[in-house]
């Protein structure tokens, strides 16, 4: 008898942790969705963010150039954006590989970046802007280090309705969930990498 209340006990358990991850990945998804189309414009249902240009001189025929990955100087490249909506408070950077398997690897997210702002320069974080944690561990740039065959990298910038008011170094999820709720306007640059 002993032997088969262990053994549901065990069964429960195993029910009750399948179940807590299944809860973390769809809210991970969700963020992962509303970061790759859609924003809430702050409360809502969620709304189509207004188009924005990004570009980079340091891409060449849609290339991440080795110097800015774990196999060069790893250092972030410069990017351009234009396009900001009216009523943008601040703007945010997501840089990611989305041909990371499940959910993608984060290589540098900036936030409360000044919505006067153009660009980032290289090896440069403008200035007032934040850093969160990567998937890394860390609150820097990165550098992605494509191995095994050719990745995708998203250059991802997001303008903002609001600051985010959090410290540098603060956890990716809380950053990533408020990006997804406060972007108004989004631009991309998708580049790929080699091993």
């Amino acid at each position: 008898m002993t032997a088969v209340r262990d053994r549901t006990r065990r069964a429960g358990r195993a029910l009750r942790a399948r179940a807590a991850g299944a809860a973390l990945l769809a809210a991970l998804t969700l963020v992962a969705l509303t970061l790759a189309g859609c924003g809430t414009a702050g409360y809502g249902a969620p709304v189509a963010p207004i188009n924005m240009s990004v570009s980079s001189e340091a891409f060449v025929s849609g290339m991440l150039a080795q110097r800015y990955t774990c196999h060069g100087a790893k250092t972030n490249p410069p990017l351009n954006w234009s396009g900001a909506p009216a009523g943008t408070k601040s703007l945010a950077l997501i840089v990611d590989d989305s041909s990371a398997p499940i959910t993608p690897t984060i290589y540098w997210l900036v936030f409360d970046i000044n919505p006067g702002a153009t660009d980032i320069q290289e090896g440069a974080l403008p200035t007032g802007a934040r850093q969160a944690v990567n998937s890394a561990g860390t609150a820097a740039y990165d550098a992605p280090c494509p191995h095994g065959r050719p990745h995708s990298y998203r250059f991802t910038v997001y303008a903002l309705n609001t600051t985010l008011k959090l410290p540098t170094g603060a956890p990716l999820q809380s950053v990533w969930t408020a990006i997804a709720a406060a972007t108004i306007g989004r631009g991309r640059i998708v580049v790929t990498g080699n091993p």
